[in-house]
């Protein structure tokens, strides 16, 4: 029994360093090759709030992993700590909500199509040219 649970602790932990180590790269559709944003304005602007540039954010779904280590990362919250603050938020009318896409070939697709979109993806994903890495997360 003692080793059963052994196993799965370790599995446990193996799977929450593997999410932690994995690399975000926050990037956007924007004309100015210049921008940076750190990682509280990327956060702010994932959760409604204002930022110096005209950039609108664009989220993976809830069930994405990139979506998961992304909110681990920036945000700091879980997916259903976030999910309840939206829903205060759209009950009082206060903020409106990142728009989501289903997949990371969605997001890129819509990214290149949409000026001002921002949107995060893992490295994994090859970032096209006309895209603007905004921030690189360990």
């Amino acid at each position: 029994m003692k080793l059963y649970l052994i196993l799965i602790l370790i599995t446990l932990f193996s799977c929450v360093h593997k999410a932690s180590a994995k690399e975000i790269i926050v990037v956007a559709n924007t004309s100015d090759k210049s921008i940076q944003l750190n990682r509280q304005q990327i956060r702010n602007l994932f959760m409604g709030g204002a930022i110096p540039y005209d950039l609108h954010a664009i989220a993976l779904s809830p069930d994405n992993e990139t979506r998961l280590i992304f909110n681990t990362k920036v945000i700091g919250l879980t997916e259903s700590r976030i999910q309840s603050y939206w829903a205060q938020m759209r009950f009082t009318g206060r903020k409106k909500e990142p728009k989501e896409v289903g997949s990371e070939a969605e997001l890129v697709e819509y990214l290149k199509n949409n000026e001002g979109a921002l949107g995060y993806f893992g490295t994994d994903v090859d970032i096209p040219s006309e895209l603007t890495v905004i921030l690189t997360i360990n």
